[in-house]
C-alpha cells in the first residue's frame, strides 16, 4: 500500500474493527460482487431457453450481455462521482437491493423489452458496485491482510463462473430460466441483509474527481494497459457469449452435458485465478502473457477439434485457465499504475472491462447471426492472439 492508503486506513474507524468483524464484512463484498457477476453472466448458460421463449435470434438474445456491459461502463465514474459523499456502504447496500428488483423483474418479464431494461439496471449495479468494492480491503482489514482480502473479494468472478453460471442453467434446465432469476433475486435480498449486519460504516474517502480520471487516462502505462484489457475482453465475451450455442450445434451434446462443461470451465477459471494471483505479483507481464497465449491457442483450435467432446473439454480447460488469470491480472495492472489514485483506478478498471465485454457480445452476435459459432471462435482466438502479441513485444513491462 501507499503511505496516502495506509494512513486513511489507520484513520479510519473500520479499519480497527476486530478481526472476525473485518472478515465477514470481506465476505459480504464478495457475497455481493459474487451476486452481481453470476446475474450479469447467467444469460450465457441461459441464452437459448430465452431466446426460445420470446421468439428471438441467439445474436439478438445477446444483447442481454452487451447492455449491461454498456452501461456500466457509463455508470462506473457517473456513480462514483455522484455519490462521493455518501456512506460507502449505503451505497453498496442500495445497489445491492437493486439487483434483487432487476432480477425480479426479469424473472417476471412478459416480453423480450422488459427483460433488456432489467439488464440496464443490472449494469448500474455493476458499474456502481465494482469501482466501490475494488479498494475496500484496506478499510475492513489489517494493513497485513489486505492483499489476502482482496484476494478473496475477487475470487467471486471466477466463482460466479464455476458456481453461479452452471447452477443457474441446471436451474433453468429443470424448472425454467424464469426461476433461476428469481433465486437470484432472493439470493441478493440475503446479501443486503448480510452486508447491513456486518460491514461497518465506511465514510467516503479520497473521492474521485473527473480531474484524476483524466490524468490517470494521459499515463502512457496506463493506455497500455487499456489497450491489453481491451482486445483480451472483447475477443473473450465475444467467444465465451456464444459457447452454449457451438457446444450444442459443433460438438453436439445436450443441454445437460453443456451445464457440465461450463461447470468443468469455471473450475479452470479458479485455478487459473488463484495461478495468476501468485505469478501476477513477481512477473505481471509473464502471467497476463501468459493466459492470453492460452485463451488464443483454445478458441483458435476449437473450431478445428471441438467437434469431439474430448476436443471440447480439453479445450474450455485451457481456455478457463487463460482467462481465470486475466481479472486479477488487469487490476493488479491498473492499481500499480496509478498506487496514488486506487478508486480512480478501480473505476477505469471498471469502466474499460465492461464496455469492453459489452462490444464482445455485441460484435459475437452479429457474427454468429451471419456465420456460425466456430467463425466467432477463430475471430476471438485471432484477436486475443494480438492481445498476447501487444504484450510480448513491449520493451518493458507495464508495470
Amino acid at each position: 500500500m501507499t503511505t496516502a492508503t495506509t494512513l486513511s486506513a489507520s484513520t479510519d474507524p473500520a479499519a480497527r474493527r476486530p478481526p472476525l468483524g473485518g472478515w465477514l464484512a470481506v465476505l459480504s463484498v464478495m457475497a455481493g460482487i459474487f451476486s452481481i457477476v453470476t446475474t450479469e453472466i447467467l444469460p450465457i448458460g441461459l441464452l437459448t431457453p430465452i431466446g426460445d421463449d420470446f421468439g428471438v435470434s441467439d445474436g439478438t438474445a445477446g444483447l442481454m450481455m452487451s447492455v449491461p456491459g454498456i452501461v456500466a461502463a457509463v455508470a462506473a465514474p457517473v456513480v462514483t462521482l455522484s455519490t462521493a459523499r455518501i456512506d460507502r456502504r449505503v451505497v453498496l447496500c442500495a445497489l445491492v437491493l437493486l439487483l434483487a428488483v432487476a432480477d425480479f423483474v426479469a424473472a417476471a418479464a412478459p416480453v423480450y423489452w422488459v427483460v433488456l431494461a432489467s439488464r440496464v439496471l443490472v449494469g448500474v449495479i455493476v458499474g456502481g458496485f465494482w469501482s466501490i468494492a475494488a479498494g475496500l480491503a484496506e478499510r475492513l482489514v489489517r494493513a497485513e491482510s489486505v492483499a489476502r482480502a482482496t484476494a478473496v473479494i475477487f475470487a467471486a468472478v471466477p466463482l460466479g463462473s464455476v458456481l453461479g453460471v452452471p447452477v443457474g442453467t441446471f436451474i433453468g434446465d429443470h424448472a425454467g430460466w424464469r426461476t433461476a432469476f428469481v433465486v437470484m433475486g432472493v439470493m441478493s435480498v440475503a446479501v443486503f441483509a448480510a452486508l447491513l449486519l456486518v460491514v461497518p460504516p465506511l465514510a467516503p474517502v479520497r473521492a474521485v474527481r473527473p480531474a484524476v480520471l483524466s490524468s490517470l487516462l494521459r499515463h502512457g502505462a496506463v493506455r497500455r494497459i487499456l489497450l491489453i484489457t481491451f482486445l483480451t475482453v472483447l475477443a473473450h465475451f465475444g467467444a465465451y457469449t456464444y459457447v452454449t450455442p457451438f457446444l450444442e450445434d459443433v460438438t453436439d451434446i445436450g443441454p445437460g452435458a453443456v451445464t457440465g462443461l461450463l461447470l468443468l470451465y469455471g473450475v479452470a477459471g479458479i485455478a487459473g485465478n488463484f495461478l495468476g494471483g501468485v505469478l501476477v505479483a513477481s512477473r505481471p507481464r509473464a502471467a497476463f502473457g501468459t493466459a492470453t497465449a492460452m485463451m488464443a491457442g483454445a478458441t483458435l483450435l476449437l473450431p478445428v477439434l471441438g467437434g469431439s467432446p474430448a476436443g471440447a473439454v480439453a479445450l474450455l480447460v485451457v481456455w478457463g485457465i487463460g482467462y481465470g488469470a486475466v481479472p486479477v491480472s488487469t487490476q493488479v495492472w491498473f492499481a500499480r499504475a496509478a498506487p496514488q489514485a486506487p478508486e480512480a483506478a478501480a473505476v477505469l478498471f471498471t469502466a474499460s472491462f465492461q464496455a469492453t465485454l459489452s462490444l464482445g457480445a455485441l460484435a459475437g452476435g452479429a457474427v454468429v447471426d451471419h456465420a456460425t459459432p466456430s467463425v466467432v471462435m477463430a475471430l476471438g482466438g485471432t484477436v486475443v492472439a494480438l492481445a498476447t502479441a501487444v504484450i510480448v513485444t513491449a520493451r518493458r513491462p507495464t508495470v
